[in-house]
């Protein structure tokens, strides 16, 4: 069934260009008022009912269509990250030190293809929620829209997301039920001792050389407190402690990663390295606190809305074109905090050859629009059925 995707396919063209003027104005997360206010002009253009302002700067449009009340929502996601750009395109980032180095400028504009085919065409019987998300990558953009009352203001049966995937053929999909992408969490260990001059250790009690010794520790978190059939990743990306060669500083901080497919696992670790930290500190005859941030819960897939997403996927570019059995990630995505509210699931998009997110010379692949676009709806025709 390709109808969907030749009808979207006709506008291809003024979804490109939309796409890439969002990438050429790229905004951090919570701060996306420009993209905010183009995604909502362009779904009020539509005859769209568009509400500003849910969590901050996220956007939802609400389309009805015959007199069912079941309510499917499709999510996207607005942010921008701090990197330098330096793909050298046409349409490259004006702002200085800020890009749309994850896609997130693709997802709203598939997203918005959807938006656009639906009004145009309301195959369906019942209620689409499109939630435009601001504040992705770490800025608790989910959280604040459901804090906002997403799902009490705007109740769905079932969400759907998706990301695109370098290293995926254009016209492919990836999907798994069950856990496809870790939760994940930030801390920060400030480990306090007592400050000397560096030719008089004696005087001191060091935090850096305890907090080099609590680095080490922490990588028995893993190896020897978790079950090894439970995945799990503690890094430790940063330690500071003082500024000058002659003095041992009083404090030293520790900052890393951890993550984790269970909400239990993520509790071990987290009672694991407080153990650590403050034992190994005290054996130096230091302090340690610890500040545990949970950013992303794990994105669990609900098996039912799994099957109806690689369905419709499979309608569209057929079945082996689908992976259904996608391997899972390491990385998070906070679309999971949505589908611990309201069974969903996420899938991913080839987006061709290319750099990988998160690097100043990734470019999201305009070929994809359509295939994102027309799986969005179809999901939508195929679940809200007259």
């Amino acid at each position: 069934m390709t109808n969907v995707l030749d009808a979207i396919r006709a506008f291809h063209p003024e979804l490109t260009a939309i796409r890439q003027d969002l990438h050429a104005h790229p905004e951090l997360g919570m701060q996306e008022h420009r993209t905010a206010e183009r995604v909502a002009t362009l779904l009020e253009s539509w005859g769209i009912e568009t509400h500003r302002g849910v969590g901050g700067t996220g956007v939802v449009g609400v389309l009805r269509n015959g007199s069912g009340n079941r309510a499917i929502g499709l999510r996207a996601d607005m942010d921008a990250l701090p990197i330098e750009e330096a793909t050298g395109l046409p349409f490259a980032s004006t702002t200085k030190g800020v890009m749309h180095a994850c896609g997130h400028d693709g997802h709203t504009t598939m997203l918005l293809g959807a938006a656009r085919y639906l009004a145009q065409t309301r195959k369906f019987d019942g209620i689409v929620h499109f939630i435009f998300q601001p504040g992705e990558e770490g800025c608790g953009g989910a959280l604040a829209m459901l804090e906002d009352g997403l799902f009490e203001r705007f109740p769905c049966d079932a969400v759907f997301g998706m990301h695109n995937r370098p290293g995926m053929p254009v016209g492919r999909y990836g999907i798994r039920a069950g856990a496809t992408a870790a939760g994940g969490a930030f801390f920060d260990i400030e480990v306090t001792g007592k400050g000397a001059h560096g030719a008089r250790p004696e005087a001191s009690i060091d935090p850096v050389l305890a907090s080099c010794h609590i680095t080490a520790a922490l990588q028995s978190l893993v190896s020897r407190n978790i079950s090894p059939r439970e995945p799990a990743v503690v890094s430790v990306t940063k330690v500071v402690g003082g500024e000058a060669y002659n003095v041992i500083p009083e404090t030293a901080t520790i900052s890393g990663t951890a993550r984790f497919f269970a909400r239990t696992v993520g509790e071990q670790i987290e009672q694991g390295l407080r153990r650590v930290a403050e034992g190994v500190a005290a054996g130096f005859g230091a302090t340690a606190q610890v500040d545990w941030r949970l950013i992303f819960a794990p994105t669990i897939n609900d098996p039912a809305q799994t099957e109806a997403y690689a369905d419709a996927a499979a309608e569209l570019v057929g079945a082996d074109q689908v992976a259904r059995d996608n391997p899972p990630g390491m990385g998070s995505e906070d679309f999971s905090f949505m589908m611990e509210k309201v069974p969903g699931a996420y899938i991913h998009v080839g987006n061709g050859d290319g750099a990988m997110p998160h690097n100043p010379r990734y470019a999201f692949n305009d070929e994809a629009i359509p295939y994102g676009a027309a799986l969005y709806a179809r999901v939508v025709e195929r679940g809200l059925t007259r």
